[in-house]
């Protein structure tokens, strides 16, 4: 792949520390529903975040059947109907991978504009499985959830890419 200039060149990412920030979202997201009693219904959603940035960076390791996965697991913390967030993240990694080579092209704020409507698609979805359930609309405060997720874009890249930016071990014949 031909590297935009001034771009670093990274370090593989570790298998470990991929399932590993995955499974923190996945925490992160349950404290985070458990600490609001109940979701609030404009919070970010972490776990979808770090699923799409994973799909973007890693689509060999992290695609479609992992977030299917990590749906079924938020549908059971929910205790809401069994496939919903599972669809959900489903089609979110589906997207992701399939828009990840045009993505990286790009500075990460224009990233997050353009993950923006992924997030976007991922909440009327459930949004329409809860209609379709018999559940009540939840607000439009609903809607600000995908902004936040997308606004977090520039804090996940940070994150996420940091042991890869890590030195190695650089000497005078091996600049890079």
């Amino acid at each position: 792949m031909i590297m935009r200039p001034g771009q670093p060149l990274l370090l593989p990412a570790s298998p470990l520390f991929i399932w590993g920030s995955l499974l923190v979202a996945l925490l992160i997201n349950m404290l985070v529903n458990m600490a609001f009693l109940g979701r609030a219904p404009w919070g970010p959603d972490v776990l979808a975040l770090t699923l799409v940035f994973w799909s973007v960076h890693q689509p060999q390791r992290v695609s479609v059947g992992a977030a299917f996965v990590f749906g079924l697991a938020m549908d059971v913390h929910h205790t809401a109907l069994l496939g919903q967030h599972a669809l959900a993240y489903t089609v979110l990694g589906f997207m992701a991978v399939s828009i990840h080579r045009r993505l990286l092209w790009f500075p990460v704020p224009t990233q997050a504009v353009h993950v923006l409507p992924i997030f976007v698609v991922a909440q009327l979805l459930v949004m329409a499985v809860r209609l379709l359930s018999g559940d009540g609309f939840a607000g439009w405060p609903v809607l600000v959830a995908p902004l936040l997720t997308a606004a977090l874009w520039p804090v996940a890249s940070l994150l996420l890419l940091a042991p890869q930016r890590r030195a190695h071990d650089p000497d005078d014949n091996r600049p890079l």
